[in-house]
């Protein structure tokens, strides 16, 4: 009986749209990211650095999107990226008109995950800040949930620097995930992604911690704006919310274009790499028989 009635409420409320199902699983695979991710810079800020450190923080990104993979990648490719969907868009594995779909999840997964760690530590940000969310200063905030430059930072050099972050990610990512290459046992992408995320974090943090995706950066900012630290989190750092949108997004697809060019593109066709194959087998035959 309660088998039956499972049958009949998956026929009525499964849906039949592979778009929505993506759109679903990009939101709670971002959802996620930012949970683990900005909850952990959020316990190592509040608790003033006594249950955490910038370690813990790579940790908490790097299994933020571990998990946030394996959680949507089976549905939607866990991209929970807007940079990563673009590059997918370029080399024609994601067709265009899901992209705006794929983004629009993101944002909304990322500024759920932020009302969720605003949520969760409510009580410690009052204790914090006495009530005062500030955007810059001794007791700021703000930066638990988007990212800000550090102060020898140019917006040049910050844009540089999304842009190679991003690159990098996106390089890997297409690596790991090519089937053609030697890619990664399957069922590891997502610890091999979760792994590269950590390596970006302990080499390129210093300048503005690594955002390397609009809809991290963005949706968490926008969720700020709105939750009681105002119109500053896009003023400071002399207008810096950009860097960290367009960067990557500029990042993500210079790292496609070169992967494309310098790997992907000179993969052996699928008749040829049988007939080199078939060659060397032959080879192998002659030997054997002489």
């Amino acid at each position: 009986m309660e088998l039956e009635s499972r049958r009949n409420l998956r026929e009525k409320c499964a849906l039949k749209q592979d778009i929505l199902k993506e759109f679903l699983a990009e939101i709670l695979g971002t959802f996620v990211l930012i949970l683990f991710g900005c909850g952990s810079v959020a316990q190592f800020v509040l608790s003033r650095g006594t249950l955490g450190e910038p370690l813990t923080v790579h940790i908490g990104f790097t299994t933020g999107v571990m998990l946030a993979v394996y959680m949507a990648g089976g549905v939607s490719g866990g991209h929970v990226n807007p940079a990563v969907s673009l590059a997918m868009v370029v080399l024609g594995k994601l067709s265009l008109k899901k992209f705006p779909v794929y983004v629009a999840a993101q944002f909304i997964g990322a500024f759920a995950g932020s009302c969720a760690v605003f949520g969760l530590y409510y009580d410690a940000l009052m204790d914090y800040t006495n009530g005062a969310l500030l955007v810059t200063g001794e007791n700021a905030t703000a930066h638990i949930f988007a990212s800000y430059p550090a102060k020898h930072l140019s917006v040049l050099n910050g844009f540089i620097d999304q842009v190679i972050g991003t690159g990098a990610l996106v390089l890997c990512i297409l690596a790991i995930v090519d089937r053609k290459n030697m890619g990664a046992p399957k069922g590891m992408e997502p610890l091999i992604i979760g792994l590269t995320i950590l390596a970006i974090g302990v080499s390129m943090g210093l300048n503005c911690g690594y955002p390397i995706n609009p809809a991290r950066d963005l949706g968490p900012r926008l969720f700020t704006a709105v939750a009681g630290w105002g119109m500053d989190v896009f003023r400071a750092g002399g207008c810096w919310w950009w860097i960290p949108v367009a960067g990557p997004m500029v990042g993500g697809v210079v790292g496609a274009v070169i992967y494309f060019l310098l790997i992907e593109l000179h993969h052996p066709e699928p008749e040829k790499q049988n007939e080199e194959e078939n060659k060397v087998k032959d080879k192998y035959e002659m030997i054997t028989m002489s």
